[in-house]
């Protein structure tokens, strides 16, 4: 991302330039999140009319010139728009205008802006949060998505350092374990190999994958004429990247895009759903939930609840109803109401019956008498703190349908978190997200490089 260019050093030029600033301001023009004013247009923008008020500029004259000046970051200019508020700042007006003041600063239009203010103000309250410190990692991360930050140099940090602290439990296992047993060794003995497998082993790659990517690693060291362990060490996080290296499915869709959610109960399947639809929600979507798990009344409640709270619409027919009338109906619902992603929950306590395989294949098939290509994705959500039980859950259930991409949960606290590396390997099912928390903003597209590189403690 580009840096936004300070102003001229002189005060005489500070000033000039910032009278340039307000004029563009008032005439509708925003500050570019490079720094640069807008270039003069060829014909100037109509002036206001002489009885048109000039709302007074107040603070924002001070916080326009600060942001320029400022370093630029996501974090830190909203530190800046939010710091005269103070350490125990409230939701109010001045706290929205504000908010409403840096999404125009940084380029959004004004009727973006109005709806993003309105939109979280109206979530903060649903949340019953009224402290600013209870909410501003949401709002950041709500921001990031909204000006399409989420790559940029600060926020990609943030994303890194609530991996690295999430995976703390899985380092203290793999990383320090492997950082001992390359200490401890002066080159690759046979003795030196069967330790490393022992380590993936107690990691929960799972004793195949273990065995697997210790032939693998093998191979990539003879290539590459490495005899010690540390020459070893770039070879091992260049083989677990090709792990997670497995092509997307690029799937051309015309809204709504359907997403069938499976899996157990309790690895947090309902909460990711709401995570994905809030997420969805922060891109400018209009999501819908389908409450297709009608086995247990306190799903279909629980996703209803969740809906409320990201904003997303609901579609359900309560308790014991036919999971595929569900989908029917809701994806009639997402056409004519032009949603542009649906998420349908699906039943998750038939994982070792042959009835998942026969309730799931009825689901897709009413689908596609809706709309053929449906559904686009079939999420599969896996908790990560068990281990090699959720290798078994993805093996059922990807014997069940065609399972294209994962969502693993539940890693942070977890020393387990090998399993990733394991099922990727295994089932060449791309991991699309992974949970590291409890809070919207946890559940993080998965970075395959940032994943290997917080594994190893860099």
């Amino acid at each position: 991302m580009e840096f936004l260019e300070k102003l001229p050093e002189t005060a005489a030029a500070e000033q000039q330039q910032a009278d340039l600033e307000m004029d563009q301001l008032a005439a509708g023009q925003s500050l570019e999140p490079d720094g640069q004013a807008p270039a003069p247009a060829a014909a100037a923008q109509p002036a206001p009319q002489p009885d048109a008020p000039k709302e007074p500029s107040g603070w924002r004259d001070t916080l326009l010139l600060t942001l320029r000046e400022a370093e630029p970051r996501l974090s830190v200019w909203l530190s800046i728009a939010l710091e005269d508020l103070g350490p125990d700042a409230r939701t109010g007006d001045e706290l929205w205008e504000r908010v409403r003041f840096l999404l125009t600063a940084l380029g959004a239009p004004e009727n973006e802006a109005d709806a993003f203010v309105a939109d979280f103000a109206a979530w903060a309250a649903r949340m019953e949060y009224e402290e600013v410190a209870d909410f501003r990692s949401e709002l950041q991360y709500r921001l990031a998505l909204a000006l399409d930050l989420e790559d940029e140099e600060d926020e990609r940090n943030r994303i890194f350092l609530k991996l690295h602290q999430g995976l703390e439990r899985t380092r203290e296992q793999l990383g320090k374990g492997l950082s001992t047993l390359f200490a401890s060794h002066g080159d690759l003995s046979a003795d030196f190999w069967d330790e490393l497998e022992e380590l993936f082993i107690m990691a929960d790659m799972g004793v195949e994958a273990a065995t697997e990517l210790c032939k693998r690693l093998k191979s990539r060291a003879r290539a590459a004429s490495a005899t010690t362990p540390e020459e070893l060490r770039p070879l091992l996080a260049a083989e677990l990247e090709d792990i997670f290296r497995i092509p997307r499915r690029v799937v051309a869709v015309n809204p709504p895009e359907v997403v069938l959610i499976i899996g157990v109960n309790g690895v947090g399947k309902t909460t990711t759903i709401a995570k994905l639809a809030y997420r969805a929600r922060m891109q400018g979507k209009k999501v819908l939930l389908a409450a297709a798990d009608t086995f247990r009344a306190a799903a279909v409640e629980q996703l209803g609840i969740w809906a409320e709270r990201t904003g997303s619409g609901f579609h359900s027919k309560g308790q014991d109803a036919d999971p595929a009338a569900v989908a029917w109906e809701a994806m009639d619902v997402a056409i004519r109401d032009q949603y542009d992603i649906l998420f349908i929950d699906t039943a998750g306590r038939l994982h070792n019956k042959i009835n998942l395989m026969n309730e799931l294949t009825k689901i897709k098939n009413v689908m596609k008498k809706v709309i053929p290509d449906a559904p686009h994705e079939i999420l599969l959500v896996l908790d990560g703190s068990t281990g090699q039980n959720a290798f078994e859950q993805a093996k059922q259930f990807t014997a069940a349908t065609e399972v294209n991409a994962l969502a693993v949960t539940k890693l942070d606290g977890t020393a387990k978190g090998g399993v990733v590396i394991g099922i990727s390997d295994h089932f060449r099912i791309p991991v699309k997200y992974i949970g590291l928390g409890e809070g919207m903003e946890d559940l993080q597209v998965f970075r395959k490089r940032e994943f290997v590189n917080s594994l190893f403690g860099e």
